[in-house]
């Protein structure tokens, strides 16, 4: 794979974990249903963090903080499995990277040993800020670098363990989500779209048209335009203009963004 590529992906993981470990950590309290995910009475938090960023960075890492018996093990089990990737991924990082790091230096990973958990204490937020660090590279130039280079192979590692991790993110929280094929393309580039539901309402909406579409949202994982909930307006904005004029072939949704 392109350097520049892994570098993207590993990067958009990893912020994808640190944007979704709020929601996660509360699906822990919540019981699940098979017909109803995210559970009802957590829908209405779930949509404060889509309204904007959830701040988790001082929260003390999963494992080691005291809590009371998960009512959703399969988020209990995500939160548990991430948390440790992300924290073995910084030590292999570390490993690599830091050999000439003053050990004082605020920025290090500090490894567990038999006298404390070092930089686990910090939580799986800064494990992530420190992998993300070292896979772009930060604080390796000049005349008195604090850090070394990543080599190839760490870096593959990196982009493999971010997006498994991302990846265990999103099955968790998108459990027993449907999909259906939307009934207009995408106005920006024709593509087919699909739409993600859970709980009766509409999660996120996907472009099939990969990087070459030109609608102003990010990427998914698998490089799919996605529309959040927090993104859909314009979209919905769109739809319903096409709606409205009748508008059914695929040259003349797209021109309804030129409208």
């Amino acid at each position: 794979m392109n350097q520049t590529r892994a570098i993207d992906q590993t990067v958009a993981a990893l912020r994808l974990v640190r944007d979704k470990w709020g929601a996660l950590l509360a699906a822990v309290e919540a019981p699940p249903t098979a017909a109803d995910w995210p559970p009802r009475e957590t829908t209405g938090f779930l949509d404060k963090v889509a309204e904007g960023p959830l701040l988790v960075e001082d929260r003390e890492p999963y494992a080691l903080r005291a809590h009371p018996a998960p009512l959703n093990l399969t988020a209990h089990d995500a939160v548990v499995a991430v948390e440790n990737m992300l924290f073995d991924l910084a030590d292999t990082c570390a490993a690599v990277t830091q050999q000439h790091t003053p050990l004082d230096e605020l920025h290090r990973w500090n490894y567990r040993t038999h006298q404390g958990h070092g930089s686990r204490t910090a939580g799986a937020h800064w494990a992530s800020v420190y992998v993300e660090g070292r896979v772009l590279g930060e604080q390796t130039d000049g005349p008195d670098p604090l850090f070394a280079p990543l080599p190839g192979w760490a870096l593959h590692e990196a982009h493999r363990v971010a997006r498994q991790c991302a990846d265990r993110v999103l099955r968790t929280l998108r459990h027993d989500e449907r999909s259906a094929s939307s009934r207009y393309p995408c106005p920006w580039c024709a593509s087919p779209l699909t739409s993600y539901s859970a709980s009766g309402d509409v999660q996120r909406i996907t472009c099939s048209g990969g990087p070459s579409c030109s609608a102003p949202v990010p990427l998914d994982l698998d490089g799919h335009r996605v529309w959040e909930r927090s993104d859909m307006g314009p979209l919905l904005a769109l739809f319903a203009a096409a709606m409205e004029s009748g508008e059914t072939h695929d040259e003349q949704a797209c021109a309804v963004i030129g409208s």
